[in-house]
């Protein structure tokens, strides 16, 4: 994340000489989710659940949200709570897996038709009622390699029974001046968590939700939003700021959502105090989806190292492995993560940056935050 709403700058790359532009800004980091209810010591900061429209269990007992709070040298995760579910509330429950490398995955050769490609007639002829869908989600996380202690600035959640996940990226800006943003998009996301819980039973209206849980965050820092629910017309999500989502069917993204900044690395932001972005100005769209589309939301540790296609390549060969989303959430991470530390390779942030008249090359180190979600049929379920 870059600019903080105080408007602080942190250097990261050298201008162009030519140009007086700011130096680009340290931007934090994404979103870390752990299971309040059940943290328990794991191997990565990864995580599934299921959704369906048709969970009619209670409402308070699936939601999950959080952050990771790391040891030097080790990650925490947890597990669902489960206590009063049946089977039929709760699918694909599991703990965390080991997050490997996308070893499979390799895009120096890779096949065109897999890439970014127009898809409107599949589109068109796949939708189905969304009362008949639902998501099968998995996450994973990895912060920046010196904020392991403290476990990063984002914050991230999924709501099983209510068919919502956000994720919240805090702005780096704020650590000049002795902020830890990391505790606003925590408090974002948990207030986030609440207002899903009070919406009609199907029928969550992220706009709402994130005006809700705005007006109740009063911890220092800034951070940008982005929630989304299943609803009877689609996916219905709100985003303001540099995290974001695509959607993918059939091989192709067929949608992004795009990226809200007022300058290059000064991204919107939400913020208890004069200088923030109001959650009105986030974009908000409603998507219809259908059976074998795939949702990736994340931060801009993602979205900055990764390309659209090659974020559908990896989920390409995931699904033709069978893999669940989890584990596709982990070799996004992991490719996205190998992209930031990669300095001879064109990534979106230097395209961008270099677009804004800086000499930079290289991809972006920062915390990564990934949610998969599968849509599919319930009665897969």
């Amino acid at each position: 994340m870059a600019l903080c709403g105080s408007r602080a700058l942190v250097g990261g790359c050298s201008p162009d000489t030519s140009t007086s532009r700011r130096g680009l800004l340290s931007m934090l980091p994404e979103s870390a989710c752990t299971f309040y209810n059940n943290r328990s010591k794991s191997s990565d900061g990864c995580q599934k659940a299921s959704m369906s429209l048709k969970n009619k269990g209670p409402p308070n007992t699936n939601a999950t949200y959080g952050y990771f709070v790391y040891e030097v040298g080790k990650r925490w995760c947890s597990n669902f709570p489960i206590n009063g579910l049946g089977s039929r509330e709760f699918h694909n429950s599991s703990t965390c897996f080991s997050a490997g490398t996308a070893h499979d995955v390799s895009f120096d050769n890779f096949a065109p038709e897999e890439q970014l490609s127009s898809s409107t007639d599949s589109s068109d002829q796949k939708i189905t009622d969304a009362k008949s869908l639902k998501l099968s989600s998995g996450s994973c996380y990895l912060p920046h390699p010196d904020k392991e202690d403290t476990g990063g600035e984002d914050a991230h959640f999924i709501c099983v029974n209510e068919q919502a996940i956000g994720v919240a990226d805090g702005v780096g800006g704020w650590a000049d001046h002795g902020v830890n943003s990391g505790l606003y998009s925590r408090e974002l996301m948990s207030n986030s968590v609440t207002a899903v819980q009070e919406e009609p039973k199907g029928s969550v209206d992220p706009a709402r939700v994130l005006e809700k849980a705005h007006s109740s965050t009063k911890a220092r820092g800034s951070s940008t939003a982005c929630i989304i629910a299943l609803t009877e017309q689609g996916i219905h999500a709100i985003n303001l700021g540099d995290s974001g989502f695509i959607v993918v069917r059939d091989g192709c993204t067929v949608f992004r959502s795009p990226v809200q900044q007022h300058d290059f690395n000064f991204t919107y932001q939400l913020e208890n105090g004069v200088n923030s972005d109001l959650p009105s100005s986030g974009q908000v769209f409603t998507v219809p989806v259908a059976p074998g589309d795939v949702i990736v939301a994340g931060t801009d540790g993602l979205f900055d190292n990764l390309y659209n296609n090659e974020i559908t390549a990896v989920v390409v060969h995931a699904m033709r492995a069978g893999l669940g989303p989890q584990v596709t959430a982990q070799k996004i991470a992991a490719l996205a993560r190998q992209r930031a530390q990669d300095r001879d390779r064109q990534t979106p942030f230097s395209t961008a940056a270099q677009d804004a008249g800086f000499r930079y090359y290289g991809g972006k180190l920062d915390d990564i935050t990934v949610v998969v979600s599968y849509v599919t049929s319930s009665s897969d379920a």
